[in-house]
């Protein structure tokens, strides 16, 4: 019985031992993406134009990064805090953390490499080596085209600075040491010709991270075989819910039956000034989507994003859009 008894409590040790090991490896040796690359961006007029189009309009950094007002359907940026970060994305959002949108304004990455800020965006690494959380899609944007990144970073160097002190992010526990794994090394590719119309609108499609919305979610993992299919979760503090569309060709509750120029309209109307100025009550519908941002994107890269979608697998999946906020 003793034996039995020494035998277990070694078991026990050499369980503990490599918990422990994994633990450190996890915490210390984790986010391995290699260094920031030493670079230097030219801020030439067509890279900052080109960045300013897709922060805005495609990759939509400017939207996370500035304060929304929710007061005004879809939540655009309020004027006067472009890029000046702060936005708090929290457990009462289904994060399992507390995970703070950056100053991206040159008075928050004054201290930046462009290497460094390249490495954030594309890999998740922070100038500190700490991972970030995807709220960032950074593995989507690890997937473009390197001169897309570095139209990006021009542009942000040319905002206007804005004095705003951003707590760090924090992530609950076992959150704290998974968030470790997340980060990976960028696989860029390049910029499909605008004639290749399907692929250009993948191209498009993946910067804009359309997936991660559209697709259904379980514990923070996208479910597979739902891809596109909408009907994700995105609770206000309010108590509304609102669910994404289903973007599939599917005919009869996806896109199936619409042509270009109904999708194009969609955007259209969803961004307009009548949007702009339209006041929401709390508790009443609203969306995420940010409209008012996806909706400037030019005429033929909307077309091109439509006919990639209608390249992916139809999913059956009839969206009940939104649940009114509970009177209370």
């Amino acid at each position: 019985m003793k034996k039995a008894k020494k035998i277990l409590l070694w078991i026990v040790i050499i369980i503990v031992i490599v918990l422990a090991v994994a633990l450190c490896y996890l915490k210390f040796a984790l986010p391995n993406v290699g260094s920031a690359q030493d670079l230097k961006v030219e801020l030439t007029p067509e890279r900052i134009a080109r960045g300013e189009y897709l922060a805005n309009h495609v990759t939509i950094c400017i939207d996370c990064h500035s304060k929304r007002d929710w007061s005004r359907f879809s939540g655009p940026p309020t004027e006067g805090t472009i890029g000046m970060g702060g936005d708090l994305f929290d457990q009462k959002f289904g994060f399992p953390g507390a995970y703070y949108a950056t100053n991206i304004t040159p008075e928050g990455i004054a201290n930046n490499t462009d290497g460094e800020l390249f490495r954030a965006i594309t890999t998740g690494v922070s100038k500190k080596g700490k991972a970030i959380f995807p709220v960032m899609p950074y593995h989507y944007y690890g997937l473009m085209d390197e001169e897309d990144i570095k139209c990006i970073i021009a542009y942000l160097r040319t905002l206007k600075p804005i004095k705003n002190q951003v707590p760090e992010s924090s992530s609950d526990f076992p959150m704290n040491f998974i968030i470790n794994t997340m980060p990976h090394k960028a696989r860029p590719s390049k910029l499909p010709q605008e004639t290749d119309v399907v692929n250009y609108g993948k191209y498009l499609t993946t910067a804009a991270a359309c997936i991660d919305c559209h697709t259904k979610v379980d514990k923070g993992s996208l479910v597979a075989g739902t891809e596109f299919g909408g009907g994700r979760e995105f609770p206000f503090p309010d108590g509304l819910i609102v669910r994404s569309s289903n973007i599939t060709p599917d005919e009869e509750t996806g896109i199936g039956a619409w042509k270009d120029d109904m999708f194009i309209h969609y955007f259209r109307i969803h961004s307009d000034s009548l949007t702009l100025n339209t006041k929401v009550e709390p508790g009443k519908f609203n969306s995420i989507m940010p409209w008012t941002m996806y909706g400037k994107m030019t005429e033929k890269d909307l077309q091109a994003i439509f006919a990639y979608l209608k390249t992916v697998k139809p999913i059956k999946n009839e969206v009940v859009v939104y649940t009114p906020a509970k009177k209370k």
